[in-house]
């Protein structure tokens, strides 16, 4: 068991670890992500790997958006909300979607 601070390393000598959350430090509502480094017997460090969780309301839907990495210039892209959910049984029934401009 663990808590987890953003850019705050734990280390462990087992290959899985349970990220603990409650009510009074829950994880925030939306992607967060997650980076593991292995280091092998000899000091080496591996290159890092992520993941991305998506922590949702258990009453509320969850929004999953995906799209191409990288869409060229003048061409048209599509947007997918296909994975979104709604973890308490509901069923996603609308889609708003907004662009919000360039990253700054």
């Amino acid at each position: 068991m663990a808590e987890f601070t953003p850019g705050v390393d734990i280390s462990t000598d087992t290959p899985t670890i349970e990220v603990t959350v409650g009510p009074n430090n829950p994880m925030p509502i939306g992607r967060q992500t997650f980076r593991l480094v292995v280091v092998d017997d000899a000091g080496n460090a591996s290159q890092p790997d992520q993941v991305v969780i998506i922590i949702a309301d258990q009453d509320a839907p969850t929004a999953v958006i995906r799209g191409p990495r990288i869409a060229a210039f003048g061409k048209s892209f599509e947007l997918d909300g296909s994975a979104s959910f709604d973890a308490g049984g509901g069923k996603v029934v609308k889609y708003v979607w907004t662009y919000m401009g360039p990253v700054t």
